[in-house]
């Protein structure tokens, strides 16, 4: 029960997460048409995963996990209210913008990891692979809904009012952690103390002993730095060239394309249950989501398009996932929080210069070509991260 109500809060957080980029990324886009802006946008939401990822997962291990997730959601609920201000005095400016958007990216980073620790107190340790898989399908579902009811909220509330009455869906969260299981006290006490860039060389000298676990952190770390999700902060560009109807509506369909195949992934994978968790398959999968990446940045036909975008999410959703897990599974118990914090940060916190390489490039190159070389250049990197993890098993 308690994994249940997890989950159902999870959903709904990730919903209002990407209802507030829906609606904040269409406003900013038709406000202000700048791909530099966009860039930032992921840069801010996923550098301070960069900077902080360890030294939160080493406050995760000493301090209540609850409690932090719970600061996260507030900043959340202050994203989005600052948004809906501005929204509804039409006074936004970029640089409300920037800050607003540097705001979500710390509340990010007080969820994530945190949240992966919980998952300790809540299952046991032979369903943890099928609670991080859950978890991952719950937050492409929240990717999946987030766009369909960030469409309905912008066309019966408005966006100004849509994005405030986004703030509700983070209280279930919220409130629950309140009543969510405790960890061990006898456990939490143990734990070595928060000592910032410290923790990082320590973290990265445990894991260069373990194959599993580095090769997990290299995938991570590659596939988020060369192209992450910075290609949703450019969507609304890509639902234009494709010139497809309203772009509105296109742009809408191209999110939920991507999310679609991440659920259905998450749900072939718990009901299904033979692709068994490996290294070398967990980089396999990434290949492929790197080809359809490929493939959608080079095709001008809309259906393509969306089919590619859905194979795209499908590998993305199998490949973390399975990342994940083997980590979380692998990693040395006293440092659990670091090793989970060093592979959120390189996972989500390298997302942070796929905002140059696919962003801020893509207004010197244009979206597609940024996009199209970042895929085919991470396709070649994953051939010899492939090669060096054969070669170690």
């Amino acid at each position: 029960m308690p994994y249940r109500l997890q989950f159902i809060a999870y959903v709904l957080a990730m919903m209002a997460d990407n209802i507030e980029h829906v609606i904040s990324y269409w406003v900013v886009f038709q406000k202000f048409h700048s791909p530099a802006l966009a860039g930032f946008a992921v840069l801010s939401h996923w550098l301070p995963f960069l900077l902080f990822s360890v030294a939160v997962g080493g406050l995760a291990d000493r301090f209540d996990p609850r409690r932090i997730i719970q600061c996260g959601m507030l900043l959340f609920i202050v994203a989005s209210s600052g948004w809906g201000f501005f929204f509804l005095t039409d006074t936004i400016e970029m640089w409300h913008a920037m800050l607003l958007l540097v705001i979500h990216g710390c509340a990010g980073v007080l969820w994530q990891t945190p949240n992966q620790l919980l998952l300790y107190d809540l299952v046991a340790p032979t369903d943890l692979p099928s609670a991080v898989r859950l978890n991952a399908m719950a937050r492409y579902l929240g990717i999946l809904v987030g766009p369909a009811v960030g469409g309905i909220i912008m066309l019966t509330l408005g966006s100004s009012h849509g994005i405030i009455v986004n703030t509700l869906f983070y209280l279930p969260m919220l409130l629950w952690l309140f009543w969510a299981p405790a960890r061990d006290k006898s456990i939490a006490v143990r734990r070595f103390a928060v000592r910032g860039l410290a923790d990082i060389v320590l973290t990265i000298r445990a894991i260069g002993t373990q194959p599993v676990l580095s090769a997990m952190t290299w995938l991570a770390g590659l596939t988020s730095f060369m192209i992450g999700n910075a290609y949703h902060a450019q969507m609304p560009g890509y639902a234009g060239d494709l010139g497809h109807g309203d772009p509105g509506v296109s742009y809408s369909v191209l999110l939920a394309a991507d999310a679609a195949g991440a659920l259905l992934a998450g749900i072939a994978l718990e009901s299904w249950g033979r692709l068994k968790g490996t290294p070398r398959a967990a980089i396999t999968l990434a290949m492929l989501w790197s080809a359809a990446l490929l493939g959608f940045a080079l095709v001008p036909i809309y259906p393509v398009a969306i089919v590619l975008l859905f194979l795209a999410g499908f590998f993305e959703l199998s490949f973390n996932t399975m990342a994940q897990a083997l980590v979380q599974l692998n990693a040395p118990h006293d440092l659990r929080g670091r090793v989970v914090g060093l592979y959120n940060m390189a996972g989500l916190g390298m997302r942070a210069f796929s905002g140059i390489t696919v962003g801020l490039f893509g207004a010197a190159i244009g979206i597609h070509w940024s996009l199209g070389l970042s895929a085919l250049l991470l396709l070649a990197l994953l051939c010899l991260l492939y090669g060096r993890a054969t070669k170690k098993t």
